[in-house]
């Protein structure tokens, strides 16, 4: 291929942390991750939320499970929320998830893409074409809606942790229509002593 790519370090943290949790990228590490989108070619490229970001989209290499659950009432009673923000940086704003659930899967990963320019704006400087700002862990080669809150906060700007770009009405509606109904999960986490 002949554009470059290379995980930004929002990336890095987000889909590699150091705890090993298993809502995550699973059956790879950052290095093989890199070289892999830059050696395969995507089954497909769709358009972004903007003209700086791209979605590539290749199929699952590695055993990692979709990120979004259909929420039914067999399992409505496993949502958690909290109050969390994804930097030391960020506002935090009200997250929901499941534990206790077992997703199956994925059959894509549709990872996220800013180009370099953009990458420069948000003060991760790359030396690359693109650099990877996440990956959606998905069941079809289709992009899962960017979260309701995601909208909000980067139409807040660079300075709250968002992209700057300003909020698209319907994109939101259909935000929300999928959001209400599904889920993100995270790995279950048994309280200790104390």
């Amino acid at each position: 291929m002949s554009e470059r790519i290379v995980l930004s370090r929002f990336a890095r943290k987000r889909l590699f942390p150091k705890q090993g949790r298993t809502d995550k990228l699973q059956g790879t590490d950052a290095e093989r991750f890199t070289a892999h989108v830059n050696a395969v070619a995507p089954v497909a490229k769709l358009p972004g939320y903007a003209p700086f970001c791209q979605l590539w989209v290749y199929e699952n290499w590695t055993s990692t499970r979709v990120m979004a659950v259909p929420i039914t009432e067999h399992n409505r009673h496993l949502l958690r929320s909290a109050y969390e923000a994804r930097t030391a940086k960020e506002l935090p704003v009200l997250t929901r998830w499941f534990e206790g659930v077992d997703p199956p899967r994925a059959r894509y990963l549709i990872v996220i893409l800013y180009s370099r320019e953009q990458m420069a704006k948000e003060g991760d400087a790359i030396d690359a074409d693109w650099g990877v700002v996440g990956c959606l862990p998905t069941a079809e080669p289709e992009e899962i809606p960017m979260a309701p809150i995601t909208m909000l906060r980067n139409a807040l700007g660079v300075e709250e942790g968002g992209s700057g770009v300003a909020l698209d009405r319907d994109a939101y509606a259909r935000s929300v229509a999928f959001w209400d109904v599904h889920a993100n999960w995270r790995e279950y986490r048994q309280a200790g002593p104390g």
